[in-house]
């Protein structure tokens, strides 16, 4: 075990809860016993695919940084067989053989769909060192350039906002999740059947009233499914989606409340995971300093900061959660085995998931 990479941890933070050199975070709650808890969830063997289609959201206008799947062919000896399209065949080898084969390749963001946040994704300029110099950080002090690098930069770009090629998470990257496994009782909260389709912001209090309409537990080591509607108004939009009007609708957790994200906190719930883009509410900034010359310091995205950066919450977004929300309200049901491996890329700080529910 090495040395603690920080003299002061930021506030509201629990670095080094699981050891200086975890990279695990919360997701390490979900013990063998939290498996089993949620194997005991299962009692019709019925399944619910919680990914959207990976082509969606359709083009970039719900996120311009972000680039959605191209397919390519892959050919034999740089040709295909005119009569099948990309298809090539052992016949170039041997008339006498007879499969046929199709291979393709795949480029996209992998946090395009459906996704996974690994603890690499978001850190924040804080002063770990002690020395009043604020630095750029990650969960467990892992620094930016050090442990987290973007690679070296590209002369020739595929785009503007993609400029780096072979960034690679020597810490916190979404590996450790996948060979976690990702497997363990989930619990839903259906905010969209007690709020509506709106813009909201979702604080403590809301909450609250919602688990208790509903009769909601959740318990260390659970992982929490947030239903707001979003991906379903999303996927009626047939690839082509109206932001405006997604905006308008969706709703998301309030960020700025404290007493919500002390509640994430104190639960020890396992990770976050929700049919939005980004779990939270995306709001404006908020306002300015009592001294009109002094900067106030504050991240666009407060919940991103306290989970993924302050306490090791992994946090999901576009999940499909739609279908399974009626099925548990119509079952008076809120938990299931919830089944969620990213990809075991090593290095990437986001993934493409396809979550599979069991009830």
């Amino acid at each position: 075990m090495s040395k603690p990479r920080w003299k002061q941890a930021p506030p509201g933070s629990h670095w080094g809860e699981f050891g200086p050199d975890d990279q695990r975070g919360r997701m390490n709650y979900v013990t063998a016993s939290k498996v089993l808890e949620g194997v005991a969830e299962v009692r019709v063997g019925k399944t619910f695919c919680l990914s959207l289609p990976l082509d969606v959201p359709g083009g970039q206008a719900l996120n311009p940084r972000r680039m959605p799947p191209r397919r390519f062919s892959v050919l034999r000896d740089g040709k295909s067989d005119g009569q099948q399209g990309f298809c090539w065949s052992y016949q170039s080898e041997d008339a006498d053989l007879t499969d046929v084969v199709a291979d393709d390749v795949l480029l996209m963001s992998l946090q395009y769909s459906t996704q996974w946040d690994s603890l690499a994704h978001v850190g924040s300029h804080f002063d770990a060192d002690g020395d009043g110099v604020a630095e750029a950080v990650f969960y467990n002090g892992y620094r930016a350039g050090e442990h987290v690098r973007a690679g070296q930069e590209d002369l020739d770009p595929i785009a503007p906002w993609a400029r780096y090629p072979d960034p690679h998470a020597d810490a916190l990257g979404i590996e450790h999740l996948a060979a976690h496994g990702a497997q363990g009782r989930g619990v839903m909260i259906d905010i969209a059947h007690h709020l509506g389709r709106k813009r909201q912001a979702v604080g403590y209090d809301d909450l609250m009233r919602i688990l208790d309409a509903d009769q909601v537990t959740v318990e260390q080591g659970d992982m929490v499914c947030l239903h707001t509607g979003f991906a379903d108004t999303l996927l009626a939009m047939n690839r082509c989606p109206d932001v405006a009007h997604l905006h308008a609708t969706g709703s998301g957790l309030d960020g700025h409340d404290a007493k919500l994200l002390n509640w994430i906190t104190d639960t020890r719930l396992a990770c976050l995971l929700a049919d939005n883009p980004a779990v939270e509410l995306v709001t404006p900034k908020l306002g300015r300093a009592n001294n009109p010359n002094q900067r106030l310091r504050q991240p666009r995205l407060p919940l991103h900061e306290h989970c993924l950066f302050k306490n090791g919450v992994h946090l999901g977004e576009l999940w499909y959660l739609t279908e399974l929300a009626a099925w548990l309200r119509q079952h008076h049901r809120s938990r299931f085995l919830l089944t969620a491996p990213p990809l075991r890329l090593p290095g990437a700080v986001g993934s493409p998931a396809t979550p599979i529910a069991t009830v």
